[in-house]
């Protein structure tokens, strides 16, 4: 019943910056861990930053460093920022529960060009 719409992908140059939004239908972040998931042609998905309910987070060695995860509650949205961006982080990224318990989207495309 909780739908998720994520946006904000685009295609950028190496070193460039984006910020990816994930908007719920309900308030789900108190009960829930929330992720942002990437899959890039190819390869299996992974999952690349998490958000407890207690506001902790954890990041991928691939993205640590580079990457924030936050959220904005009364908003229902969560977001990842993107900064330093690498050809290697060309996907397609996702958000979901951690571990992830609904429908997997289209999800938001994200390009970065060498």
């Amino acid at each position: 019943q909780v739908q998720l719409v994520e946006s904000g992908g685009g295609l950028v140059q190496a070193g460039g910056s984006l910020r990816l939004s994930c908007a719920a239908s309900r308030s789900i972040f108190r009960i829930y861990a929330m992720g942002w998931y990437r899959q890039a042609p190819g390869n299996q998905r992974e999952l690349v930053a998490t958000i407890y309910s207690n506001s902790s987070t954890n990041y991928a060695d691939s993205v640590k460093g580079r990457f924030t995860i936050s959220r904005d509650n009364a908003k229902n949205t969560v977001y990842l920022q993107m900064n330093s961006l690498k050809p290697e982080d060309t996907a397609v990224y996702d958000c979901n529960t951690v571990p992830g318990i609904y429908s997997w989207g289209q999800g938001t495309q994200v390009t970065v060009s060498s």
